[in-house]
């Protein structure tokens, strides 16, 4: 069990993120019955309990490990990750206003889903700043390294302005309330044209380089998180406007949502062929499993395999040629390898 801890990093995380989606995912579906409703229930009570099991046991990593601990942000291959804690926060968060009010009520869920929506926005944006900032200044990168495990890091903003849609309505209204529509549209564009920067070099990278390793194949995936979360935002934020800010830019911003939703959605169901095309001619050859799998029943089941066997929290085989800095640093370069 020691492996469990020593090892132990944010790409963890995601697995919450992951399984928090798809019960906010069910509860908004189309479609209510009282059996989908009981299963989004389920599904949101276990992210929020792997959330506060996994927060315990990264504290323990902090304090019996704190080497390991330091050499994460080090990691050009692990980095990325430091942007999952806050949308797993923001999922569960999300999850207690729109899931957990029938169990706790909703006076408590909406005082849940604000503490976390305040804390976990701050260090969001922390982690769209220090992250790239790392990568800029200490990561030895080369075109082959861009992956779309990059886009992590930035798209916490973007996760803060769709979760804080649903927030408008319970604020002061007025000037609070036209600050925090404001605020989320800021930061839709922070982490948009972040994205968008970071797509154009992962377009390039499969261009010129290639797939690249058979284990970081399912991060192709990724990128359809921040164009799907980007239209949820923008309509989101569109139908939230009208009680925080006047005519005609409630109009506007209805307007704006059809006029962005619909050209981006286009491009995601482009890159969802060119992802699942690519993911399958992997597979057909090899697709080792990693917590980078995407598609959730199947990465719930390995990855409870893979904790049970406790080969998931073993050392990363040294599979990528990522540096831990660049040649100017005083630390020795190392090989390192993607685990998430």
């Amino acid at each position: 069990m020691r492996n469990v801890f020593r090892n132990l990093g944010p790409n963890w995380y995601a697995s919450v993120m992951g399984t928090g989606i798809v019960a906010n995912a069910a509860i908004l579906l189309p479609v209510h019955m009282p059996v989908l409703n009981s299963f989004a229930l389920g599904v949101w009570m276990l992210a929020a309990a792997l959330l506060v099991a996994l927060t315990l046991a990264t504290t323990v990593h902090w304090i019996r490990y704190p080497e390991n601990a330091r050499r994460h942000h080090r990691d050009p291959a692990m980095a990325p990750f430091y942007g999952a804690p806050p949308m797993a926060m923001l999922t569960v968060g999300a999850g207690a206003f729109l899931v957990g009010r029938d169990l706790i009520g909703l006076p408590a869920a909406i005082t849940v889903d604000e503490v976390l929506w305040t804390l976990v926005t701050v260090t969001g944006l922390v982690s769209t700043i220090a992250i790239p900032y790392l990568m800029f200044t200490q990561h030895d990168l080369e075109l082959k390294n861009t992956l779309g495990t990059w886009l992590m890091p930035i798209v916490p903003p973007m996760v803060s302005a769709a979760t804080g849609a649903a927030l408008i309505a319970h604020v002061p209204a007025g000037q609070d309330r036209l600050a925090l529509l404001l605020c989320c549209y800021a930061m839709f564009g922070i982490s948009l044209l972040a994205s968008l920067i970071i797509i154009t070099l992962l377009w390039g990278r499969l261009a010129y380089e290639g797939v690249g390793p058979a284990r970081t194949v399912p991060t192709l995936w990724i990128v359809l998180g921040p164009l799907g979360q980007s239209i949820t935002a923008v309509g989101l934020l569109a139908n939230a406007a009208p009680s925080a800010i006047p005519q005609p830019y409630a109009t506007a911003m209805r307007a704006t949502a059809v006029l962005y939703g619909m050209p981006v959605w286009g491009f995601a169901l482009v890159w969802l062929l060119l992802a699942a095309a690519i993911t399958l001619r992997t597979t057909r050859r090899h697709l080792p499993f990693s917590l980078t799998w995407w598609a959730w029943l199947t990465a719930a089941t390995r990855t409870a395999h893979g904790f049970i066997s406790g080969r998931l929290f073993l050392p990363p085989p040294d599979g990528l040629a990522y540096h831990a800095s660049r040649p100017s640093s005083r630390e020795i370069a190392r090989p390192l390898s993607i685990t998430g």
